[in-house]
């Protein structure tokens, strides 16, 4: 594949246009982070305004879970740093290893996630009407899936799972958890974005499209990734480990 066809038109050479897709790239993830930025400052705002509340949010979520996401991502970001070296060097066999790997990992985190939701609806603690519950379920009302987690919860952190038990949830907590879905929710979406991209990049790799001077994709979708991971970094604290009085 000669070089001058992987060079679009609008282009002199091939490192003009490779500096062009990373500042534009740059300047989409500056947008993103104007994005993710406005709504975390708005949860700032009412963190200071209902700190009780919040932190009992905090404590509801479970803490364990989103540390062994965090842990999923910062190992795929290594994944995905690995594939751009390796497509730097020409080594599309090892770029497609690489590329799995990290879709494995987002995988796993989406599924992680999915579990997460599916207990905080089980435990009452989707914002609404109706799925909002001041009161958290009795233990009679939960099924094996839910009650093992409890159980769990409450070796590793004893304090934490009988505060929970004792305190009825204050209103403002549903705030919490509007924010804590919103996050979280706009992160897995991005995730799955990701995930998309980084399939299109194995079949295309598979395909022999990338070579040592042409990986101009493999390194767009790298910035992309690792912004996604990042985000994840700051969400994690702010929501799961802010829980002391």
């Amino acid at each position: 594949m000669a070089e001058h066809s992987l060079v679009a038109h609008q282009f002199e050479d091939a490192d003009q246009q490779r500096e062009v897709a990373t500042l534009g790239m740059w300047t989409f993830l500056a947008t993103e982070i104007l994005f993710f930025g406005a709504v975390l400052v708005a949860y700032g705002v009412y963190r200071l305004r209902w700190p009780d509340a919040f932190r009992q949010g905090s404590i509801d979520l479970k803490w364990y879970l989103g540390g062994f996401n965090t842990a999923v991502l910062l190992i795929s970001s290594f994944f995905m740093a690995m594939g751009v070296h390796a497509a730097q060097l020409g080594h599309s066999k090892k770029l497609v290893v690489y590329l799995i790997l990290t879709v494995i990992l987002g995988t796993l985190f989406l599924v992680v996630k999915g579990t997460e939701y599916y207990i905080e609806y089980e435990e009452g603690l989707v914002p609404g009407p109706i799925t909002f519950k001041v009161h958290p379920p009795p233990e009679s009302e939960e099924n094996g899936f839910i009650r093992a987690f409890k159980t769990f919860e409450k070796k590793v952190e004893p304090w934490t799972a009988a505060e929970t038990e004792k305190e009825t949830r204050p209103p403002q907590e549903r705030l919490f958890m509007t924010f804590y879905f919103i996050l979280t929710g706009i992160h897995a979406t991005h995730m799955i974005i990701g995930i998309g991209l980084l399939l299109t990049l194995i079949v295309l790799a598979k395909r022999g499209h990338f070579t040592a001077n042409h990986h101009n994709a493999v390194e767009i979708a790298g910035l992309y990734w690792h912004f996604v991971d990042t985000v994840w970094v700051f969400l994690f604290p702010i929501l799961y480990l802010l829980r002391n009085p």
